[in-house]
């Protein structure tokens, strides 16, 4: 039976979606898929992003093996790609549901359908309750789980839920904080407090705790374990208070892609509490992976036999000027690539005659807007086992660090197999 996800496939290609092959305008992107077009021959233009279909799917099920294996439901940060296609493969890799961060995202994932968010914040908008009510009243099998850390927080949502007329109550967890990081509260008092204000509405019901050991200052091995304790703990306080009576189940949650092994092995250690518990992990950047940032901190790094995952982008630019012997302008800057968390890496070479060698010895100095500066030995002149600069026509292949800075500047990104045939295309929405 088609689903809202089917939807993605009738949207007209046109001006809006850079790199993709001009002669595609008014096609739909189900037929632009359909004809499999070659990336380096198929008239894509550069710059254009890509996702290699073999390594989303590598990490899609290194994901659910690992959570599985260590009796985990995996909630995935939504806000990584804003892709429902991505989402949609997520959920049929046996996802709980999807993670967003602020409302926007939750209507993207309402839109498609999605029946179980985690909303990773305190909401106290009143128009966005006010929606989150109507989805919750028209839909009996939505569920929608929300952080609350103030006993103001929880005051301004019960108004608001009460004022939209909500007739089955918003799921909330008290999201624990640490100090000098993001939300939450900050010790089990605070944390009491906001569970007595949540006792005391009907709008709101409390189903049990969770946080972003992410945020923590200077975070190490030691000190996310311990924050990670000190959750577990509130949730055992919670249960020991009677604070989850009634409940189908406890939710207890954390979890980004850079400490998901502490996650495991803090909630493995949980004693069995009053309800079954659903032990939940958010992570988000796995599903792309990256050639900086979250390839430095993976927790596979520290577990390898518990599995690894891939990079899964390539950003082809081309060189379109070679000022000086050593320096290359590719076109491709700030406007198409992450740079909030490192310059991007040159991974490969294509030339105009279609061979491909590595990008060793080169390296990105700079960027502008719509220019990097690759730098490195001239053609004539190459060092000793370094690289050979590019020549103006020259596709060059960049890796880049940190995953939610590259899918917000694509709105339509194609998914590429290993031998350059575009598979399919990756809607965004941000």
């Amino acid at each position: 039976m088609p689903t809202a996800f089917d939807t993605l496939a009738d949207e007209i290609v046109d001006h809006r979606f850079k790199g993709l092959p001009p002669d595609a305008v008014g096609r739909t992107i189900g037929e632009l898929a359909a004809e499999r077009r070659d990336l380096y021959t198929g008239g894509f233009t550069t710059p254009v992003l890509t996702l290699s279909a073999e390594a989303v799917e590598h990490n899609l099920t290194c994901m659910e093996r690992f959570v599985g294996r260590h009796g985990l439901v995996l909630a995935p940060h939504g806000k990584t790609s804003m892709a429902p296609r991505l989402f949609q493969r997520q959920l049929d890799h046996g996802a709980w549901g999807i993670t967003v961060a602020v409302p926007h995202q939750a209507r993207v994932a309402r839109a498609f359908g999605v029946r179980r968010i985690f909303l990773a914040n305190e909401v106290v908008d009143p128009a966005a309750l006010a929606w989150l009510a109507g989805e919750l009243d028209a839909d009996p099998r939505f569920r929608c789980v929300c952080y609350v850390d103030s006993a103001r927080g929880v005051e301004l949502m019960d108004a608001a839920l009460r004022a939209a007329g909500a007739s089955r109550p918003l799921e909330v967890v008290v999201e624990l904080g640490v100090p000098g990081g993001r939300g939450g509260v900050r010790d089990e008092a605070q944390a009491t407090a906001v569970a007595d204000a949540v006792a005391r509405t009907a709008t709101l019901r409390l189903v049990g705790v969770a946080g972003y050991e992410g945020e923590i200052p200077d975070a190490d091995a030691v000190s996310v374990r311990r924050w990670l304790d000190g959750l577990c703990a509130l949730a055992v306080e919670f249960d020991k208070a009677g604070r989850f009576a009634g409940l189908g189940e406890i939710i207890l949650s954390a979890g980004g892609s850079a400490w998901f092994d502490a996650v495991a092995g803090a909630f493995t250690a949980l004693p069995e509490l009053s309800r079954p518990v659903c032990k939940m992990l958010r992570a988000g950047a796995y599903v792309s992976h990256d050639d900086g940032r979250y390839r430095d901190v993976t927790p596979f790094n520290r577990a390898p036999l518990e599995g690894s995952l891939l990079p899964a982008f390539r950003l082809w630019a081309q060189v379109v000027s070679r000022p000086e012997p050593s320096l290359a302008l590719i076109n491709a800057g700030k406007r198409d690539m992450a740079y909030d968390l490192g310059l991007p890496e040159v991974q490969a070479v294509r030339t105009v005659e279609g061979r491909v060698r590595g990008g060793y010895g080169l390296v990105v100095s700079r960027l502008a807007d719509q220019h990097a500066f690759v730098e490195g030995p001239s053609a004539d002149g190459a060092r000793a086992g370094g690289g050979v600069l590019p020549q103006v026509g020259d596709w060059v292949a960049l890796g880049m660090s940190h995953p939610c800075t590259i899918f917000e500047k694509w709105p339509l990104i194609p998914l590429v197999a290993g031998d350059g045939t575009v598979t399919d295309y990756v809607r965004t929405f941000f």
